[in-house]
């Protein structure tokens, strides 16, 4: 039986755990908060109960397996979410989209005009190739140069890849409306990037959203934490809160342990759930792996976010997701990603407003989490989010522009707690508050993207920071890829090829509530 040690029980590293004790192996995991969940954390205020990470989950089946691989099927009932999502462009045009894929073109005729749905059909139709090409063979696998390289020896392949393109790229070549080429950039926003920078590939996370349906856990998303963390008990992983790792040991040139608490803890394997930057630059002796600590350094940070937890008198209906866009979307990633990064004068307000009784202390409340996007915490180069007084000024910011763009609240609020990029920093351990890492731009962003086996014998990643990249799903398809190298106890790990170092996966499918 192999002594396996997880850094971090965040999404990650909970599910990497159970998946290792499935296969034999003996797994302790080291978490430094007091309460295990990473991003996708909880706060309770006055009656209500709030996300404080994803609000929303798509490709079900990858959650679903990963309990049926541990030993049971999961119990939690998932709804879908329909509509989808209502989107408000700064023309002041509404956009509301329908859960089901076959809904979308009508929807789309119906807000914007004829021949928009037309041309998002077309879209949704390239996407299913690309997502044909990339979902099986380079999301649920790990990083291979090979697969890369067998599609840029098939020129049809190739050109739906389209390496040399952007998601901006993209959306001005098949989307002759503006505001459909604006909600195509903001699925840039999924992996934290610029879709000016973001490559074309990405945009098969629209697909995926609306070919299998957007979806959510009634009680909230953390309970899925909540539920991988009850069957790592049952599989006898052990699992220590408020126990930071101070440092991943290394001996003759692999990893052999962590320290913890003043003392050696030894394994002989560790898988990280640490952001990679984190783990290279803090954790690992200096040099101990060169190269992938000089890239670590060198990978632009994701976008972070600030966040508005409002606890509200009174319920209005309407969708439970929103989004809220500016007149000029591309000012916002000039504000991020810019040589000065700064907070966004006029920035995209993402609101998650879930009907949903067990969140709320009565029947005349609701509570909103609002998003939008921010610089990463950077006070030498950027902004400082810990400067006094910016978190006031800028939530009072935001609930103008909620206000002006019709959606005002002020006088309704009950409850309000601010997340800033800093916070998220100390409380997940996320460089910056960048929530998925590091930014995906450039034609190689995925093959620069930290891989789950590091070069260091011994040490694997696991997570939104490593491939495929963050997210609920990739971050369960991240687990999956790195049981699959280290394989069941009394093999040597990473002894099978990279063609078998996955959890033989099931294509994601469509499954209403269960």
């Amino acid at each position: 039986m192999s002594r396996v040690v997880v850094i971090g029980a965040g999404l990650g590293g909970l599910a990497a755990a159970a998946r290792l004790a499935a296969a034999g192996h003996s797994v302790t995991v080291f978490e430094g908060a007091d309460t295990v969940g990473g991003k996708l954390g909880l706060l309770e205020r006055d009656g209500f109960t709030f996300d404080t990470g994803p609000s929303l989950l798509t490709l079900p089946a990858v959650l679903q397996q990963v309990f049926t691989d541990t030993g049971a099927p999961l119990e939690l009932p998932l709804s879908a979410v329909d509509p989808a999502c209502a989107y408000v462009f700064g023309d002041g045009t509404t956009l509301t989209l329908p859960h089901d894929a076959a809904g979308v073109p009508a929807a789309l005729d119906a807000a914007l005009g004829a021949a928009t749905g037309t041309a998002w059909q077309r879209l949704h139709n390239r996407s299913r190739r690309l997502w044909e090409l990339v979902g099986e063979p380079v999301l649920r696998r790990p990083v291979s140069l090979t697969a890369m390289a067998r599609m840029s020896t098939r020129p049809a392949d190739l050109r739906v890849v389209a390496p040399w393109l952007t998601i901006d790229g993209l959306g001005r070549r098949m989307l002759p409306d503006a505001r459909l080429r604006t909600w195509l950039n903001r699925y840039a926003t999924y992996s934290g990037s610029d879709p000016r920078r973001t490559p074309a590939v990405l945009s098969v996370t629209a697909f995926v959203e609306q070919e299998f349906g957007a979806w959510y856990v009634p009680g909230g998303l953390r309970r899925i934490v909540e539920a991988l963390a009850e069957r790592c008990r049952e599989l006898g992983v052990e699992v220590h809160t408020a126990t930071p790792v101070e440092s991943v040991s290394v001996r003759d040139g692999r990893a052999t342990g962590v320290r913890v608490g003043g003392r050696d803890v030894t394994a002989d394997i560790v898988v990280s759930n640490a952001d990679a930057a984190v783990l290279y630059e803090r954790l690992l002796p200096r040099g101990a792996v060169r190269g992938a600590q000089r890239r670590a350094r060198r990978m632009p940070r994701s976008m972070a976010g600030f966040v508005l937890l409002l606890g509200l008198t009174g319920r209005e209906p309407g969708p439970a997701h929103r989004v809220y866009f500016p007149a000029d979307y591309d000012a916002e990633f000039d504000a991020i990603f810019g040589r000065r990064p700064v907070p966004v004068a006029d920035p995209t307000v993402y609101v998650h407003a879930p009907d949903d009784p067990a969140l709320r202390p009565d029947e005349n409340s609701e509570g909103w989490f609002v998003l939008v996007n921010a610089p990463a915490h950077d006070p030498a180069r950027g902004v400082d989010w810990d400067e006094p007084g910016l978190r006031e000024r800028y939530s009072r910011h935001i609930l103008d522009v909620l206000a002006a763009r019709g959606a005002d609240v002020r006088d309704r609020i009950r409850v309000l707690e601010t997340v800033t990029p800093a916070d998220l920093q100390r409380r997940a351990g996320a460089p910056g508050g960048a929530i998925y890492g590091t930014a995906s731009h450039g034609p190689r962003a995925a093959l620069r993207r930290p891989s789950n086996r590091s070069p260091l014998p011994g040490l694997y990643l696991v997570g939104g920071s490593a491939h495929p990249g963050g997210g609920i799903p990739l971050v369960l398809m991240s687990a999956e890829i790195v049981a699959g190298l280290i394989g069941p106890s009394g093999t040597s790990p990473g002894s099978s090829d990279e063609s078998r170092a996955t959890v033989a996966p099931s294509r994601p499918h469509r499954r209403r509530s269960t």
